[in-house]
């Protein structure tokens, strides 16, 4: 099936069918040069697969190939620079496995070290943009509501559909950068109206008020929607307030997020009342209920946590990326404070935007002056970062905790952002969030 039409939408981002059409059998017969035709047969065959009957214009891509995985992702991304391939659309790129501001962070050597540089350098030589996060979401780039983008990273994707209201489906390795070249993809499940409709509700009323206070309630929220929701389209009703400090930060929206993404797959969530789709007065009847209760959340916080007793060798914080208003709150922890222990490691992951400016602001002299380090470009669940002795840490991150006993075989404890400075400085996992009490 050839497709070769796309629908205009109300939203504006569409061009009309005729000019879709022509790009891409322009695009498909090669002449927009090999590097486009090769794009074009990955996003058609992804459309045949999907059975979508036509394409869909995007504005942006975000890039998840960069990240070393083995020969054939390099081979793929050099095969596409050989052939004078160039994304069409604004591009950020994704986590890569060395973190290229801080070389010596990285425990890579030899031919894999130089070819994970070589894939991140790849990727900048298609035209992607030397962003290197998870989360270009925070400062980079942000996409309008309606926006249809090609973005790939589970976290991201979910963000950009929930939180930002712009349209991806979940795009990963080789789709990812072929839809940035190409700027279509298949008009399909999440692009459409259809597939952006919930299925089911999730009411969160029942949780104290006082629970969601604690950030990591959120992460465990996103592990309960995550189990329940899969990959469904989830409405949570609720929640606390809005967009504001002291309700329903983006900050928390990210943990719940990237958490919902890792436990189940979720790409779009609505918050009834706070997210983009979800106006208070959003239609729910006739949707499956179920209640979240406070005691959902905290065994989803216990599963969280797979760390016995009170020994700490490292604290890692900042997956996603750590956001400029998370470093204004770790400096608030820091200051006056004591420095971390020296047994304990620490880090706080983030990307080259989001440190730039926290230096500016004075963000990140309070972590360092403690004995804290930065990662850029990666993140320590991903790559060699950690301490080979390290066998427990601790983290604020739902996602973080859910990947890294799997990724780095350590024990995991999950606290808040106060217990993660807390332990450190102690050298001992200590809890002193009461929330929950």
């Amino acid at each position: 099936m050839n497709m070769t039409s796309v629908t205009p939408n109300s939203n504006g981002y569409d061009d009309d069918p005729a000019a879709i059409a022509a790009m891409a059998e322009s695009m498909r017969t090669g002449e927009r040069g090999p590097a486009a035709a090769l794009a074009m047969r990955v996003v058609a065959a992804v459309g045949r697969a999907s059975g979508a009957t036509r394409y869909r214009r995007i504005v942006s891509a975000h890039v998840d190939s960069c990240l070393y995985h083995g020969r054939a992702g390099l081979d793929f991304a050099r095969r596409l620079v050989d052939l004078g391939g160039h994304v069409s659309v604004r591009t950020t790129s994704n986590v890569g496995s060395l973190d290229l501001r801080h070389p010596g962070l990285v425990r890579l050597e030899g031919e894999i070290r130089r070819d994970a540089k070589a894939l991140m350098q790849a990727y900048c030589d298609l035209g992607c943009a030397e962003t290197f996060t998870c989360a270009p979401y925070q400062i980079t780039h942000r996409p309008d509501v309606g926006a249809h983008v090609a973005w790939a990273e589970s976290n991201a994707i979910a963000f950009v559909n929930s939180v930002l209201g712009a349209r991806t489906e979940r795009y990963g390795d080789f789709l990812d950068i072929a839809a940035a070249i190409t700027g279509l993809v298949p008009d399909v499940g999440l692009h459409t109206d259809t597939g952006r409709r919930p299925v089911m509700v999730l009411d969160c009323s029942p949780v104290p008020a006082r629970v969601w206070e604690s950030d990591i309630a959120w992460a465990a929220l996103g592990a309960v929607v995550g189990g329940r929701a899969g990959v469904r389209v989830a409405a949570l009703t609720g929640l606390p307030g809005d967009l504001s400090d002291g309700g329903t930060t983006e900050d928390r929206l990210k943990a719940l997020a990237a958490t919902a993404a890792s436990a189940g797959g979720v790409a779009l969530f609505h918050v009834v009342g706070v997210t983009p789709e979800a106006p208070p007065d959003m239609s729910l009847g006739g949707l499956p209920v179920s209640a979240v209760t406070i005691g959902d959340l905290a065994a989803a916080r216990d599963r969280l946590s797979t760390a016995t007793g009170t020994d700490l060798d490292a604290v890692s914080i900042g997956t996603p990326h750590f956001s400029l208003s998370e470093f204004a709150a770790l400096a608030r922890e820091l200051a006056g404070g004591s420095a971390f222990d020296e047994r304990v490691d620490v880090y706080v992951s983030t990307s080259r935007a989001v440190l730039a400016e926290a230096d500016r602001l004075g963000y990140v002299d309070p972590l360092r002056r403690a004995g804290g380090r930065v990662v850029t470009d990666t993140c320590t669940y991903v790559t060699p970062i950690l301490a080979p002795t390290a066998h427990t840490v601790m983290t604020n991150s739902g996602k973080w905790a859910w990947y890294a006993p799997g990724n780095l075989g350590v024990d995991v404890a999950l606290g808040t952002l106060r217990d993660c400075v807390t332990s450190a400085r102690e050298g001992r996992i200590v809890h002193v969030d009461t929330s929950w009490d």
